[in-house]
This record gives structure tokens, C-alpha cells and sequence, in this order.
């Protein structure tokens, strides 16, 4: 089995719902996977992985031809192309499942499930190793309280909630009259991102800290994720690995549409700015390559109410996960 997917986080962390139905159709087929380098421990986990492939860029098709010459021998029970190459249909395979983007008003998930003809929605899965897992319960320690998780980072400044309204945040739902009094705090990003995430680290008292900025592996971070009890973060491909994790995750959005790129599961919600993105998007000034946060009209007390109301309809979901399979 040929499995091509995204170089982005998030989008690939949607499409391992499809990857699972497949598993679930062919479970004797080795699977190849071709990805982004990014996108690839996602992956590393995988029962039946064969082989992972990077595709490592080179020009505009130069890592499309290594793909195809490293695979091109092969007959495949199924190729499945989320990249809308061309590459599905120039291999033999018995059952191709090529991807073609079209413009509808409707979730990533959604669109992966009509485009591929799947008949059911494919919800993300996640792959982790026992020993994987146990290694984050070690790093958690035996303290059962609950653990906070925190986001506060983005892939480009527009989508980021002011690091003083995370700090705030955190302090009033760990504080003693709020809805997780005394919770540990885990603070999550890239170690690329540190200085993002420096303003929400340093609000935190240092006995409550869990510094997990710039863990090496996404798996990793996402066993450790699986262990908390509520997740809040900007719109990022960090929100959507903790929603596949099935933690009750909240994910904040500004001037990304939510109702393409919301978290996935029925443990999520989304919480966003007065302003619709349209208007933050199509603004005169706008540029994302250069602009600062558009999250301004989200305010703390709006946070506080969703995730009190993502707890309380979440309620099993309230305590920190140990085990089991994600």
C-alpha cells in the first residue's frame, strides 16, 4: 500500500483517519508512506510500515521524480494520492484513490471522505508505541492532578493569541476558584517557536511548569498530550494532534476558517474573534507573511466559558488519560 500525504502537520494528521480505513481494508498490506520530512514521525509508529519516504523538496517536481522512481517497480494493492499528484495514475495498482481539491464549503475530513468515495468519515488516528507511551508516563511522574495544555504557538503571527492573554488564561483556570484549581501546566511548541511560547513559561510558577517546548518527536508530544486533561491552542497542526489524541481540546481561531480547519472529534470545540475571517482576511493592509496577531477581539473570559463548556459536556474526558490506544 502507497500512502502519499502532506508536509504540513495538521493536514496530515487529518488524513490519518484515511490511512486507518485502509489498515482496516487491507490489514495484511505493507505500508509505504510518502510525506514531508516535517510530517514523517507522525507515521513512525505505524504497524505494517514498510518504509517512509521524504519527500524532501527539490525545484517544483524534482522530489515528485525521486518519489516515482523509488516506487515505480512495484505493483500496489492500493495507492492512495492525498496530494493530487500524478503519480497514482502513472503505477500499477489494483485500487487508486486520488485526491482532486475543489472548492466547498466544507471540513478537510469531510472533503478527504467525499473525494475518496470512503462512505464513512475517517476521524484521525494516531499510532504510538507502548514503549513510547510509557516513557511520557515516566516523564509525568505518578501526580494524578490534571494537567493543562497549552498552544500558545502558530505558523505565522496573525492566528496568535497575545502571549499576556495565555498567561492570564492560565492563571484563572488553575486558580483556586477555577475550573482546574492547582493543575499542572504543559506548555507545547517547537523549540523554533521557544520565544513564543517564552511569555506563557515564565507566568508559570515553577512547581506547576511542564516545559515541553521542543520535543524532538511528534509522537512524543503526543503521548504526553494524551495524558492531559484539556487542551487549549491556537488554530495549528499542535491543536490537531492533541484533538486526535482525544483529550477535550479547544482550539482558538481568528483569521483561519473554523469550519475548514476546526479540531476534529466529538471532544472539540472552537472558540474565535468577533470577526469572521473573511473580514480579517480580506482586510486592505492584511499580509500574512507579515502580520502581527488578528486574535485581539478574543478575550480571556470568552476562552474561560468555552472550555468550561468543552469540560463539562467532555465530563469522562476530564482526567488524565494513563493508557491505552490512541
Amino acid at each position: 500500500m502507497l500512502f502519499i500525504t502532506a508536509n504540513r502537520i495538521g493536514d496530515a494528521v487529518l488524513s490519518s483517519g484515511v490511512l486507518a480505513q485502509l489498515i482496516e481494508t487491507y490489514p495484511d498490506e505493507p505500508v509505504t508512506v510518502a510525506c514531508g520530512p516535517v510530517t514523517a514521525p507522525l507515521f513512525a509508529d505505524l504497524p505494517g510500515l514498510e518504509r517512509i519516504h521524504p519527500l524532501i523538496r527539490r525545484g517544483r517536481v524534482g522530489h515528485w521524480w525521486d518519489l516515482w522512481r523509488s516506487v515505480r517497480s512495484r505493483r500496489w494493492r492500493v495507492v492512495a494520492d492525498l496530494r493530487g499528484s500524478l503519480i497514482g495514475l502513472t503505477l500499477g495498482a489494483e485500487r487508486r484513490l486520488m485526491f482532486r481539491p475543489a472548492k466547498r464549503h466544507e471540513h478537510r475530513v469531510e472533503e478527504l471522505a467525499r473525494q475518496l468515495k470512503l462512505g464513512r468519515v475517517p476521524s484521525p488516528r494516531l499510532w504510538i508505541a507502548p514503549e513510547r507511551d510509557a516513557r511520557a508516563a515516566e516523564r509525568f511522574g505518578p501526580d494524578t492532578s490534571p494537567i493543562l495544555a497549552i498552544g500558545p504557538t502558530a505558523n505565522w503571527g496573525a492566528k496568535q493569541w497575545p502571549g499576556e492573554r495565555f498567561a492570564e488564561l492560565v492563571r484563572r483556570l488553575t486558580a483556586a476558584d477555577g475550573i482546574l484549581p492547582g493543575a499542572r501546566i504543559a506548555v507545547f511548541g517547537a523549540e523554533s517557536e521557544r520565544a513564543m511560547a517564552q511569555p506563557v513559561l515564565s507566568a508559570i510558577p515553577a512547581d506547576r511548569r511542564l516545559d515541553i517546548v521542543g520535543l524532538a518527536h511528534l509522537l512524543d508530544a503526543a503521548a504526553l498530550l494524551k495524558r492531559c486533561t484539556l487542551y487549549i491552542g491556537n488554530d495549528s497542526g499542535l491543536m490537531h494532534l492533541a484533538a486526535a489524541t482525544g483529550i477535550p481540546t479547544l482550539g482558538l481561531f481568528g483569521p483561519s476558517p473554523e469550519w475548514r480547519y476546526r479540531p476534529w472529534g466529538e471532544a472539540t470545540a472552537v472558540v474565535r474573534t468577533l470577526e469572521s475571517h473573511q473580514a480579517l482576511v480580506t482586510a486592505p493592509d492584511f499580509d500574512h507573511r507579515k502580520q502581527d496577531s488578528l486574535m485581539g477581539s478574543l478575550t480571556v473570559d470568552a476562552v474561560i466559558g468555552a472550555a468550561g463548556a468543552l469540560l463539562a459536556r467532555t465530563s469522562p474526558g476530564t482526567r488524565p488519560v494513563t493508557d491505552g490506544p490512541v
